[in-house]
C-alpha cells in the first residue's frame, strides 16, 4: 500500500531489533594501569571501566559493519528484500568519496535488492543518532514503500599513547527500524542542539588518532547536555498541556524517565551526567518542602546558574560531588543498568548510545520493562546532540521476546573474549598505525583472533581496494561463497618487529 493510500502514519515506529558486536580481543583497564605506571584507580574508578575491546588489523569500519548487519539479518531472519533504506553512522572513514553503504550491498547482492536508500552520515559519536533520525524520518514519510531501515553505527576509537589512550575502544550496532515495534520512539520528542566548537576533531587524514582538547570536551558535552534537557522538558511540557484542555501541568524532571542512557565517552561521565540532570531539575524547580529534602545536599547552590559553572572550576567541582551525592540512588536505578557493554568495551563512538541502550535491555526481562521510558542522549564533539526517548510496548509480541533473547548472550560473549597483555595491545596499536591506509597490504593480525560469524580485512591491493571475508566453523568465505586462505604477507615492508602469529 503506496503512502498516498494510507490515512494515517504508521504505529508505533521504532527498533524491532537490535544487534551488538564488539571485538574479540581486550586489554584489561587494571592492566594497563600497571603498565603505564599511572596511579591505581586512574583508569578502572576515575573513568569507570574494566577493560577496553581493540581491533587489530584485520578488522575496519566496513568489517564491523558487514559483520554486525549480516548478524542481524540472520538472527531475525530478515528477507533482505524487506530492506527499503540502510543508514551508516561512523567517524571511522576509510575513503573519501566511496560510503561504508556502498560496501554493505554486498551482503543484498544474492538476493537481487538494489533497490534500498541511504549513505553514510559522518560526525564525531552523533553520526548514529542522525542516521537513526533519518531512518525514523524515512518511515513517516511520502516517500516509505512499507519496507523497513536498518541503521549501522561502527568505530574503532583509538588513540596515542598517553593519557587518551585508555578512553578507546570498538565496536558496531545495527538496528531494525519500523512500524510496529517494541522500543516506540515517542513522536514530537525530539530536541537538538548543535554548535561550532573544536573540542575533538580529527584534522589529520592520514591518521586514526584525533586531537583532542578534554576540558573542552567534557564542558560541551555537559553545556550540550543543558541545552538539549532543557528543550526536551519544554516539549514534554507543552503537550502535557495540549493534553490536558490547557489547564496547569506539572513540571517536568528525573521522574518522567524509567532509564536515563547517554552516550559513554567512559563511564563515570554518565554518573556525572546523571547528577548534572538532577542539578537542572534542582534550579529550574520551585521546591515544595519534600522537594527541599530531595534536594538537600544542592541547597547551598540555588542561586547559581549553569553558564558560571564553566568558567569557575573549583565551584564547579563542589557542585559536582553535592550533586553526584544527591543522585546516587537515582544513578543506580536510572542509568547503572546502562553501563554493562561500554565498562567492559571502553568507547564505542557512534555505537556507544545504542549499546548502552541494549546493555538496559539485558540488565532486565521483558515483563520488568513492558512501558518504561527510556531517555537517550546523543553527544557527538564538533558538536551535535540531541534527546529522545523510547517507551517500550505493552503488547506482547514475539517480536519483542525475540529482540529481548538475541541480546541476551551479551554478558557471556564479554566473558569469553581473549585478554590481551598490556604489551602486546600496544604492540598491535603500532601496527595499526604503521600500516594504516597502507596499499597493497596484507594484514598481520592472527586469524585466530577474529571471532566466528565474524568478518576480517583480506587484502588491500595497489588500488587501495578491500577485500573480505567472514569467518565460518568451515573457514573463511567470501561473499561468493568461496573458502579463501587468510594469509601472512609476502613482503615485509613497514611493519614492525613483533611478530604476532
Amino acid at each position: 500500500m503506496s503512502y498516498s493510500e494510507r490515512s494515517c502514519w504508521p504505529d508505533n515506529v521504532g527498533i524491532l531489533a537490535i544487534e551488538v558486536y564488539f571485538p574479540s580481543t581486550y586489554v584489561d583497564q587494571a592492566e594497563l594501569e600497571e603498565y603505564d605506571g599511572v596511579s591505581k584507580g586512574k583508569y578502572t574508578i576515575g573513568l569507570g571501566q574494566t577493560g577496553m575491546g581493540f581491533c587489530g588489523d584485520r578488522e575496519d569500519t566496513n568489517s564491523l559493519s558487514l559483520t554486525v548487519v549480516q548478524n542481524l539479518l540472520e538472527k531475525n531472519s530478515t528477507d533482505p528484500n524487506q530492506i527499503g533504506r540502510l543508514e551508516v553512522g561512523t567517524e571511522s572513514i576509510l575513503d573519501k568519496s566511496k560510503s561504508v553503504k556502498t560496501v554493505l550491498m554486498q551482503l543484498f547482492e544474492q538476493s537481487g535488492n538494489s533497490s534500498i536508500e541511504g549513505v553514510d552520515t559522518i560526525n564525531a559519536c552523533y553520526g548514529s543518532t542522525q542516521a537513526f533520525f533519518n531512518a525514523l524520518d524515512w518511515v513517516e514519510s511520502s516517500a516509505w514503500d512499507g519496507r523497513l531501515a536498518i541503521v549501522v553505527c561502527a568505530d574503532i576509537a583509538v588513540y596515542a599513547a598517553g593519557n587518551a589512550r585508555p578512553s578507546g575502544g570498538a565496536g558496531a550496532v545495527a538496528m531494525l527500524v519500523g512500524p510496529n515495534a517494541p522500543l516506540v520512539v515517542e513522536r514530537g520528542m525530539r530536541f537538538v542542539h548543535c554548535a561550532h566548537a573544536y573540542d575533538f576533531y580529527k584534522p589529520d587524514l592520514n591518521s586514526e588518532y584525533p586531537v583532542v582538547d578534554g576540558k573542552l570536551s567534557i564542558n560541551c558535552y555537559l553545556g550540550a547536555l543543558d541545552k538539549c534537557y532543557q528543550g526536551y522538558k519544554a516539549q514534554v511540557h507543552q503537550k502535557k498541556k495540549m493534553t490536558s484542555n490547557g489547564t496547569n501541568s506539572e513540571g517536568v524532571g528525573l521522574e518522567h524517565f524509567d532509564y536515563m542512557v547517554f552516550h559513554v565517552p567512559f563511564s563515570r561521565l554518565c554518573q556525572k551526567s546523571l547528577a548534572r540532570l538532577m542539578l537542572n531539575d534542582f534550579l529550574h524547580e520551585t521546591c515544595t518542602e519534600i522537594q527541599n529534602e530531595k534536594y538537600k545536599d544542592l541547597s547551598d547552590y540555588r542561586n547559581i546558574n549553569l553558564e558560571q559553572l564553566a568558567d569557575d572550576p573549583v565551584l564547579a567541582k563542589e557542585v559536582e560531588k553535592a550533586s553526584l551525592k544527591c543522585s546516587q540512588a537515582a544513578f543506580e536505578m536510572k542509568t547503572e543498568p546502562s553501563l554493562l557493554v561500554s565498562r567492559n568495551v571502553g568507547n564505542m563512538y557512534t555505537p556507544s548510545l545504542y549499546a548502552a541502550l541494549a546493555s538496559v535491555l539485558v540488565s532486565k526481562s521483558l515483563a520488568e520493562l513492558r512501558g518504561c521510558r527510556i531517555g537517550m542522549f546523543s553527544y557527538g564533539s564538533g558538536l551535535a546532540s540531541a534527546m529522545f526517548s523510547f517507551i517500550i510496548s505493552n503488547t506482547e509480541s514475539p517480536t519483542a521476546q525475540k529482540l529481548f533473547n538475541n541480546l541476551a548472550d551479551i554478558p557471556e560473549r564479554l566473558k569469553t573474549r581473549t585478554k590481551v597483555p598490556p604489551e602486546e595491545f600496544v604492540k598491535i596499536l603500532e601496527i595499526r598505525e604503521k600500516t594504516h591506509h597502507l596499499n597493497n597490504y596484507t594484514p598481520w593480525q592472527r586469524a585466530s583472533d577474529i571471532a566466528n560469524g565474524a568478518y576480517c580485512l583480506l587484502h588491500v591491493d595497489e588500488k587501495y581496494r578491500r577485500s573480505y571475508a567472514r569467518r565460518t566453523s568451515d573457514g573463511f568465505v567470501d561473499f561468493d561463497g568461496n573458502c579463501v586462505i587468510v594469509a601472512k604477507p609476502l613482503v615485509e615492508t613497514a611493519v614492525p618487529a613483533c611478530q604476532l602469529y
